[in-house]
């Protein structure tokens, strides 16, 4: 009798107890664990494949985002990991644009190094429509005027092209005092001269929404401009050169010895060592790049990366804008 009450149910009856608890039998887990599995790799694309100047194996794929967009990915072939976002495509864009952006990333030499993917990317619609406090898509020109530290000012305008409609562009206003009159800019250099990413692409990403399906007003350009901001690994060198120059000041630190710990090293002619400070003023943005004649604003996210953790002994992000 004591046996008997000691011993387990029967496995039929542990099921039949799983299952009125709410819980699927283990073979049911493994079922959902696979269809789960299967759905994931329904949702990514193989457009194609190819070898990295380091000789690994690499391909493009196209994954689903959200509310209908489409992630075109570069990732490893074997793990599937280090995935790279080539390009975020709107969910009303043409099927066959993520096979031509392929092609497009595919036969530029420096393919690879598009920035990470992040958790936003899979969460944020590319030039989701955005809003006002109140409510209403913000005015794409007139109350929007930025201005840069030359007293230059930068608006989102209609510009007269060769459609038969106007393009909405960013263009760059002289002070009043210059005689040279209004003349388009990229959302890049506007970024570039105002040395910040807030509120350019806010506005240009509301911009876009107000004239969605404005007949009357080309956004085609502005669309495709902003694109190339938000996907590029090139990235505003402002708060780096911020925290180094404190960093400096505060620890007594040399542009030498940060350029040492960074593996720039050179030797005089008697093989004394000394770092490269002209390669990191450079890259900081206090020295104008050979033939220029002034500071870049920007900066690989490699090379940032490089100089935050190796150079200064933080974490990339502490210094990256956002």
């Amino acid at each position: 009798m004591t046996a008997a009450t000691l011993s387990s149910p029967p496995s039929a009856a542990r099921r039949s107890a799983r299952s009125e608890n709410g819980i699927p039998p283990r073979t049911g887990q493994a079922r959902i664990r696979k269809r789960r599995a299967g759905e994931i790799r329904e949702q990514c694309r193989v457009l194609a494949r190819y070898t990295d100047i380091l000789g690994r194996a690499r391909e493009v794929v196209t994954q689903q985002g959200p509310a209908g967009s489409v992630l075109l990915l570069d990732r490893e072939l074997g793990s599937r990991g280090d995935r790279r976002l080539v390009a975020h495509l709107a969910a009303d864009e043409p099927e066959g644009n993520a096979g031509l952006e392929c092609e497009r990333y595919l036969a530029d030499a420096g393919r690879g190094r598009c920035r990470l993917l992040t958790a936003a990317d899979l969460r944020t619609a590319p030039f989701a429509e955005e809003t006002d406090a109140d409510g209403s898509p913000a005015a794409s020109g007139g109350a929007g005027d930025l201005l840069d530290g030359q007293g230059r000012c930068y608006r989102l305008e209609p510009v007269l092209s060769a459609m038969s409609i106007p393009e909405l562009r960013w263009r760059r206003h002289p002070p009043t005092s210059a005689g040279d009159g209004p003349r388009p800019v990229s959302v890049r250099d506007a970024i570039a001269h105002l040395e910040a990413y807030e509120p350019v692409r806010a506005m240009t990403r509301r911009a876009l929404a107000l004239h969605r399906n404005d007949a009357g007003m080309s956004v085609a350009v502005l669309r495709a401009e902003l694109q190339r901001v938000l996907i590029s690994p090139i990235v505003l060198n402002r708060g780096l050169r911020e925290t180094a120059l404190e960093i400096i000041d505060r620890q007594q630190l040399s542009l030498s010895e940060i350029a040492i710990r960074c593996g720039r090293v050179k030797r005089d002619l008697r093989g004394n060592e000394s770092g490269e400070t002209s390669w990191l003023a450079r890259r900081l943005g206090m020295l104008p790049e050979g033939g220029r004649d002034t500071p870049t604003p920007w900066i690989h996210s490699d090379v940032l990366a490089l100089i935050a953790r190796r150079g200064l002994g933080v974490s990339p992000r502490e210094v990256e804008l956002q």
